[in-house]
């Protein structure tokens, strides 16, 4: 980090360290870390962040709320520090806590916006099974509806996590938490032929313990399959605002449309507290709603 004292550089490099190799959370989150902690770094006056008092914090929070940050932006910030300075009380580095007072502003859970099953079924229509990039694509975007995994779970998912014969994929989420999902036949049928057809094409004679294989022959990355989802949302003339997790959010959203309940939802998505599945009950509601005055007589 430039620009930083020695102290403050090296507190917070212990402290990323630490979330890195001990408790395996994921590049986005360290970046989140860093970038909160930097900056507040950058605000106080002190050589280390370890002497700063919760006067100090509140301070600095009174004035991202004068800067017009975001209610979400803020509850953030506040969790990375309470995370820092706990790390830091639990190497003596200090023996007072001083995030432990921080009262974190109420965030409102956003309802995802849910492709419909009309959309999902164009979205998985739409590559072009010609080509091996096109095959690749739709056991892509059949293996994330079937299995509700996220876009970093899946471009990291190794080849031998995945069992066809038994319809199964071992997933390591967030947290190096462990998770086995089922997997449906149309997507077994898809990445059968993904692996016979198109990745020993795609690995050009090379072998790579991925699962899915970019253009040029290496790991995808997040935002190359972003991409492709874009292309291919566009294709399908879905218009309007598809998140990156758009096929997982869809996943959730029909298995709680037809029936399944939370805790097997929860389960699926790997997903560590039950109130965060809970929003998917909001959006079924939503969709009961509508089709409701939509169909009923007195809608």
């Amino acid at each position: 980090m430039q620009n930083l004292p020695d102290k403050i550089s090296s507190e917070i490099t212990s402290f990323i360290h630490q979330c890195r190799f001990n408790d395996g959370l994921s590049e986005n989150t360290l970046s989140a870390y860093q970038h909160d902690l930097k900056n507040l770094a950058l605000y106080s006056e002190s050589n280390s962040l370890a002497l700063l008092s919760i006067d100090n914090l509140n301070d600095y929070i009174l004035m991202a709320f004068a800067d017009k940050k975001s209610a979400k932006s803020i509850a953030r910030s506040i969790s990375t520090y309470r995370r820092f300075y706990q790390y830091l009380f639990s190497q003596n580095v200090i023996i007072e806590d001083p995030s432990c007072l921080l009262k974190a502003p109420k965030v409102e859970k956003s309802i995802p916006s849910v492709l419909s099953e009309a959309q999902i079924e164009a979205l998985l229509e739409a590559p072009d099974l010609t080509t091996a990039l096109g095959i690749r694509d739709r056991a892509i975007l059949e293996l994330m509806y079937a299995s509700g995994l996220r876009v970093s779970e899946l471009v990291s998912l190794p080849y031998d996590q995945l069992n066809l014969s038994a319809g199964l994929v071992q997933v390591v989420g967030k947290g190096n938490k462990e998770r086995i999902v089922p997997i449906g036949d149309l997507a077994i049928e898809y990445l059968a032929k993904y692996i016979q057809e198109a990745r020993p094409t795609l690995l050009k004679g090379q072998w790579l313990a991925s699962l899915f294989i970019s253009r040029i022959g290496r790991q995808m990355t997040r935002q190359t399959l972003w991409h492709r989802i874009k292309v291919l949302a566009k294709k399908a003339g879905i218009v309007g605002n598809l998140s990156p997790h758009g096929l997982r959010h869809a996943f959730a959203t029909h298995l709680v449309n037809h029936g399944a309940d939370l805790r097997t939802v929860q389960l699926l998505l790997g997903h560590s507290d039950l109130s965060t599945t809970q929003i998917y009950t909001h959006v079924a509601k939503e969709r009961l709603k509508s089709l409701h005055a939509q169909h009923h007589p007195r809608g």
